[in-house]
């Protein structure tokens, strides 16, 4: 009774949603609470994909059925005809024949010849505990078999006891697998309608054999924690795991899953496979992004339209893109050619510095407003049964009025900056750009990014306009804001406040950017390290003590003083003002 009393108290219960997993306080198995984020939006998506997928079928067979009544008809008067004509033949048997010979409704969707949708099997490649393909069984409706992959023994031992721990449901719909996840998934080419990739780090390792393993029409889920890298801390390390050099700006978050998103396609396109984004979002401290792959060869030679390289002024941070590839028409054809370029001269027409060069990123839309709009509507019906609601409702809530077909963002303080000047208002801002006949909207990835279709030279001339009626102290002549301010503005601005000023969700008051729950809201420590005194900045010091213990054998963590441990108030309280609510 003891032993069995000693082995229960290693373990601790955590629940998240309606799956409750065992953890080991050893630290074994890869357990991060942050992540609650992430599997809320996979699982709100999820359950828009399995409900599209119906639709998307059901529409398929009636399509079908159309077309195979047109040709019953067709033929039925044919056989008529020759009936009247021929009594040898039967006008029935000819008719049955000819019938009998029609396919029946295709397997594309998933389904059986018979027209029957099969229910949607899922494949979490790095599973750890298990908890995202529990949540996955228990709490969306519509899923049949779901494979669990990590190819740690100690992880799929665990994620095994998880799956009794949960019941007859997870039982019966959840299998765990020990296999190098790579490795499975090429041995299962468009055998799973739904592929989740979460490692810890890069997925760029996963990405050719995820890209064959979806089935078509098939969704794609894939996390990338390394922002490091993809937002410019080490751009050769960026262009050698995703084919793309980073550039660091305000916009680098969005630039990563752009990034992410052209890395992808290129894995894709060598299967004659391509991508269509329905959701990409950056949260915390990482990136996340829902694709649906399909396969034509013909579509795929889209992807150069689709795809970008960035100039990127090293002086005033102004950003211009050169598509890859253009369509050129001549006579009713169609054919692919290069892009034009080069789209900006050698030098800043702004301020005359030179341009960094980074790219191809994802240009193309990076969400489906159609989709963010049925998932948030679906988020907010049902609302109770996520742990982190507040926060994916506002990402989403953001991610639906942002400008689908504008690539990345300025940013109004980096502007500002730039120009030695005060900020107007966001509210000012956005009103000259709309009263300038262009559009704007906010960025999810920053809560002082304004995305717009308006030209930098428009840009810059608002903020000309701006400075004059607030006046800057005299600058150096060589600095990039004195070389754009000595030139007169060309655009006639309105400063008066447009209608459209506000988004809805600013003008309802509606929280778009939620501060952390909760102190060092973060990445924990890789499974399998020993948790040390080093660990307390990222788990925090209680928890570093307890995972130790007074005879943990590793260091036990120096004492913290008040100054350390608690942070002024007066330091949360403006960041919870800042980003909570719209300004």
């Amino acid at each position: 009774m003891g032993d069995e009393r000693g082995k229960l108290d290693e373990y601790a219960v955590i629940r998240e949603g309606e799956a409750e997993i065992l953890m080991h306080r050893s630290n074994s198995v890869f357990y991060n609470k942050t992540q609650v984020n992430n599997r809320d939006m996979s699982i709100a998506v999820l359950r828009t994909f399995i409900s599209r997928r119906k639709e998307e079928h059901d529409a398929y067979l009636t399509k079908k059925r159309r077309t195979k009544s047109k040709v019953h008809g067709e033929k039925s008067s044919t056989a008529v005809k020759e009936a009247v004509t021929t009594e040898e033949e039967p006008s029935g048997v000819r008719e049955q024949d000819e019938l009998g010979t029609s396919e029946e409704p295709s397997n594309e969707n998933g389904g059986s010849h018979s027209g029957e949708l099969k229910q949607p099997a899922v494949l979490e490649a790095l599973a750890a505990s298990g908890l995202r393909s529990l949540r996955y069984a228990r709490e969306v409706e519509g899923i049949g078999k779901i494979v669990a992959l990590d190819i740690d023994k100690a992880s799929i031992e665990a994620c095994r006891k998880n799956i009794q721990f949960n019941g007859s449901l997870a039982t019966s719909k959840v299998e765990a697998h020990q296999a190098d996840a790579r490795v499975y998934m090429l041995t299962q080419p468009k055998e799973y309608d739904v592929v989740d990739l979460d490692p810890y780090g890069s997925p760029s390792v996963f990405l050719d054999s995820a890209v064959q393993c979806v089935a078509d029409g098939g969704l794609l889920m894939c996390t990338a924690t390394d922002l490091a890298v993809l937002c410019g801390g080490n751009g050769e390390v960026c262009y050698a795991k995703y084919g793309s050099y980073p550039l660091k700006g305000k916009y680098c978050h969005e630039m990563a899953l752009r990034i992410l998103l052209a890395c992808i396609e290129s894995h894709a396109n060598r299967y004659k496979r391509y991508i269509v984004p329905i959701v990409s979002v950056q949260m915390d401290f990482y990136i996340r992004v829902f694709v649906r792959i399909y396969t034509s060869a013909s579509a795929i030679k889209n992807t150069p339209l689709k795809l970008s390289y960035i100039y990127q002024c090293i002086g005033c941070d102004s950003f211009h893109l050169q598509p890859l590839g253009r369509i050129a028409t001549k006579n009713n054809s169609v054919r692919y050619a290069p892009g034009f370029g080069p789209s900006v001269p050698q030098e800043c027409t702004d301020c005359g510095k030179k341009f960094n060069m980074g790219g191809p990123i994802w240009s193309a839309p990076i969400h489906d407003l159609e989709w963010v709009s049925s998932i948030l509507t679906s988020v907010r019906t049902m609302k109770e049964r996520y742990p982190a609601y507040e926060k994916i409702s506002a990402v989403l809530t953001t991610i639906s009025e942002e400008l689908p077909d504008v690539p990345l963002f300025v940013s109004l303080h980096n502007l500002c900056a730039t120009l030695k000047c005060t900020s107007p208002s966001a509210v000012i801002f956005r009103s000259a750009v709309i009263n300038a006949g262009y559009r704007i909207s906010g960025s999810h990835v920053n809560p002082l990014g304004l995305k717009s279709d308006a030209p930098m030279d428009v840009i810059w001339d608002i903020m000309r306009t701006w400075v004059k009626t607030h006046p800057v102290k005299a600058q150096p002549a060589d600095q990039s804001g004195t070389v754009i301010l000595s030139k007169e503005p060309k655009l006639q601005v309105n400063f008066a406040r447009a209608v459209a000023s506000l988004s809805k969700a600013q003008a309802k008051k509606v929280a778009r950017f939620l501060p952390n729950p909760e102190r060092h809201w973060g990445p924990k420590v890789r499974a399998g390290r020993q948790i040390t005194a080093k660990h307390s900045s990222l788990l925090g010091t209680d928890k570093t003590n307890m995972a130790l213990g007074p005879q943990g054998g590793g260091l036990e963590a120096p004492p913290i003083t008040d100054e350390e441990e608690e942070e002024p108030e007066h330091k949360r309280q403006k960041i919870g003002d800042e980003f909570a609510v719209a300004p």
